[in-house]
């Protein structure tokens, strides 16, 4: 497993021959894939959002890709939670003719309107979506999905996790980007973020400071997939390439 960044000149070595060489090379090492990207020279990956109500997550995505910190394309956003229209999110979605789509149940037939909202993604992100999504959903959408864990995985999973570590008594707390898998919080872990906290603070401090966690943690981990720096190794590990 490794990554290789290297110039050349497009008019001498055309992309096509580029990436038909570095297969061969792979072959030649008996390598599972060989992946070569250019930025600049192939389309960036459209990336679609699914939130509810907490929406922190969602803000860091969407103000640090308007302010250019991620290169990529987002077509549409689903919610089981309706967006007024007058959120600065909901304003800024239609400066950028994103496609918002409020869906609020979760059975058979919504589950077939999200896939057909997104169909068009490459990758999901879920900013803090509070539904499990179902195995049906996830092999309908057959590809990357990007999750926000409220705390290290694998403690405090389930409803209200600030409150679990708080009463525990926790000295370190953090966020976990992973995939997501048909097991609950068992996804590859793409990112975790720490910091200590102490008996001075209280559960409203607790959990402001979990949640300025989990947006840098899930920016972070949108940041590597966008810029190709993962790699998976085996079923549930990936590597981050410098």
């Amino acid at each position: 497993m490794s990554r290789a960044e290297f110039t050349f000149d497009p008019e001498t070595w055309p992309m096509e021959q580029v990436s038909q060489e570095f297969r061969q090379l792979g072959w030649s090492w008996n390598a599972r894939e060989s992946k070569v990207h250019v930025p600049g020279l192939e389309n960036q990956l459209r990336v679609g959002l699914l939130f509810s109500s907490q929406q922190h997550c969602l803000n860091e995505v969407v103000q640090r890709w308007d302010a250019g910190e991620l290169r990529c394309e987002i077509p549409c956003a689903v919610s089981n939670h309706a967006l007024p229209a007058q959120n600065p999110i909901h304003r800024m979605f239609e400066r950028h003719q994103v496609k918002f789509h409020h869906i609020q149940q979760h059975g058979q037939d919504e589950e077939d309107e999200m896939l057909e909202a997104v169909k068009e993604t490459d990758i999901l992100v879920l900013a803090r979506y509070m539904r499990v999504l179902s195995p049906r959903f996830l092999e309908g959408y057959g590809k990357d999905i990007i999750n926000i864990h409220h705390g290290l995985l694998p403690s405090f999973k389930g409803a209200n996790p600030y409150k679990q570590a708080y009463q525990k008594g926790v000295k370190i707390i953090g966020a976990t980007a992973h995939f997501v898998t048909e097991e609950l919080d068992e996804g590859p872990i793409i990112e975790q973020l720490v910091e200590r906290v102490g008996h001075r603070d209280s559960l409203a401090s607790f959990a402001f400071r979990s949640r300025a966690l989990e947006r840098q943690c899930l920016f972070n981990a949108l940041k590597y997939y966008l810029d190709h720096r993962i790699m998976r190794y085996s079923m549930n590990r990936v590597a981050v390439l410098n």
